[in-house]
């Protein structure tokens, strides 16, 4: 419940430590789970004192338990191992300080950390964080490459002593950070962020050598694999060995089975490169020259054919068949015009023999009236009437007698 306080009447701080004292009293107790990241046991004292640990955060909590509770497990615990204890809260007044006390501490086996992971993978899986679409090609020659590693390891020689080698000119960004304890999910999760906000860096390594189950544990983190998840620059999971794989593995754009093999999948070897330029000018050669052996020999054949070879012999070859054919035409149209003159000499002479002017010629007469009326009875003329006569020579008129 809130408690009334103004500045005129505040409360003491041994009042206020009481009440916090009551309301944490009132909580019942519950199951952690942690990291022990230190462990006091002193002498014939009956207390054992422990810090507790969250590996995925910055924040840790004392635990204290009678020694008879930590005799139980002390074979079976020492400093980084991971524990569930069964604690209920307290609260120290004098010092103001919040702290568990461990009725039954239990070490998390290796079976059980397994079990938890392949819960957490089938969890990130459905939500798609391992989809095959969201991975992100790497570049072909990264000029920058960003490497989180553990200080002085070997890791962090064979990635930079091998990537050197392949590509003398690469170069590298280093954030050295723990890789195993306590302390290495928020390191390494910081050193991505860092790395991944530099627009110079191309690809992001992640890198550690093998180690034993618990050694791993801070690259299957629920929180360093979201925090990859959300980088824009490619990152590659190098961790352990090859039968090592950490749920980090599946969240990155790139697993590699090791730090050497990660070298060699982010920068390419300069003389293979090399060589695969000289293979392909070879084979660019080798192609023209092949299309120009190709083009003149297709050249040479055409330039063998006779039309090409000799072009006018065919037009000298058809040279007489147009002649002969030109004599041919000329005689047959000869004929033609011969046979058409002859014809028509003899159509002249028949339309001058039936024409009226030859009867003319051979002394008739023809007798026409005033208006051009033919006369050809007698009864068609009057006495005394003109007429018009039309001879070979010309015309005249006469009267008809009575």
């Amino acid at each position: 419940m809130a408690v009334n306080s103004t500045p005129e009447a505040p409360l003491p701080v041994g009042e206020v430590s009481r009440l916090i004292g009551g309301w944490i009293d009132r909580l019942g107790a519950v199951w952690v789970e942690g990291q022990i990241t230190q462990l006091s046991r002193r002498p014939g004292a009956g207390v054992v004192f422990l810090t507790l640990r969250d590996p995925s955060y910055d924040i840790s909590v004392s635990v204290t338990c009678f020694r008879q509770v930590f005799d139980e497990i002390a074979d079976a615990v020492t400093e980084g191992a991971r524990v569930v204890v069964l604690a209920k809260p307290e609260w120290y007044a004098p010092r103001g300080q919040l702290s568990l006390r461990a009725a039954e501490i239990r070490p998390v086996g290796v079976g059980e950390l397994l079990a938890r992971l392949e819960q957490l993978k089938k969890s990130l899986a459905a939500e798609g964080l391992f989809a095959p679409e969201r991975k992100k090609p790497l570049p072909f020659l990264p000029q920058l490459i960003g490497l989180v590693c553990g200080r002085a390891s070997a890791a962090e020689r064979d990635v930079l002593e091998n990537a050197r080698h392949r590509w003398p000119a690469v170069r590298f960004e280093v954030r050295n950070v723990p890789v195993q304890g306590v302390h290495a999910v928020p390191q390494v999760v910081q050193a991505v962020k860092e790395l991944d906000a530099l627009d110079d860096v191309d690809v992001i390594i992640v890198a550690r050598g093998g180690g034993s189950v618990e050694d791993l544990l801070p690259f299957s983190d629920e929180q360093l694999v979201r925090a990859v998840a959300s980088c824009r620059t490619p990152v590659v999971s190098a961790i352990g060995h090859e039968p090592d794989t950490p749920l980090l593995d599946y969240v990155a754009d790139l697993r590699a089975s090791t730090p050497t093999d990660a070298a060699k999948k982010v920068v390419p070897d300069v003389g293979e490169e090399y060589e695969r330029v000289r293979a392909l000018r070879d084979r660019a050669r080798r192609c023209v020259e092949s299309f120009l052996q190709r083009e003149e020999r297709g050249l040479a054949q055409a330039l063998a054919r006779p039309s090409i070879e000799d072009p006018h012999r065919m037009i000298d070859e058809r040279a007489d068949h147009v002649s002969s054919l030109t004599d041919r035409g000329r005689r047959t149209l000869g004929h033609l015009l011969d046979r058409a003159d002859s014809e028509l000499t003899h159509t002249h002479a028949r339309v001058v023999a039936l024409s009226p002017a030859a009867t003319l010629q051979r002394g008739y007469a023809v007798l026409q009236k005033a208006d051009g009326h033919v006369v050809r009875a007698p009864d068609e003329v009057t006495a005394e009437e003109s007429l018009r006569a039309r001879v070979a020579e010309g015309e005249f008129v006469v009267r008809v007698d009575a």
